[in-house]
């Protein structure tokens, strides 16, 4: 099963408060680009749970933005032998906190 973007706070609550004809009616939620089994999993889960909040997610979230990770892409193909060291200072100079682990040499966040 692929990643897919998550849904907002706004369209959530959106969807509880819709009149329940619409879904009797099999609506087309293509406009917002959410299918349809997908507001039914959020109207499902506010009627059991009463909240319109997403379940947590496993893992630890991702700290760099997808255009962080081209940027060190790039800088990699350009110099491979470009250390952990200078990757790290080039991410603080863009704003973004990392950190080396002292046993291996990739980074960490």
């Amino acid at each position: 099963m692929g990643k897919s973007k998550e849904i907002g706070q706004h369209l959530r609550i959106f969807f509880c408060r819709l009149p329940q004809v619409w879904f009797i009616l099999g609506s087309n939620f293509s406009c917002l680009k959410v299918s349809c089994s997908s507001v039914q999993t959020i109207v499902r889960k506010y009627k059991h749970h009463g909240t319109t909040q997403p379940s947590y997610r496993s893992g630890r979230r991702c700290v760099l933005s997808p255009r962080d990770e081209r940027t060190l892409v790039r800088k990699v193909q350009i110099n491979p032998r470009t250390t952990a060291k200078d990757l790290v200072k080039m991410l603080e100079e863009m704003g973004t906190k990392v950190s080396i682990h002292c046993k291996t040499s990739t980074i960490s966040t």
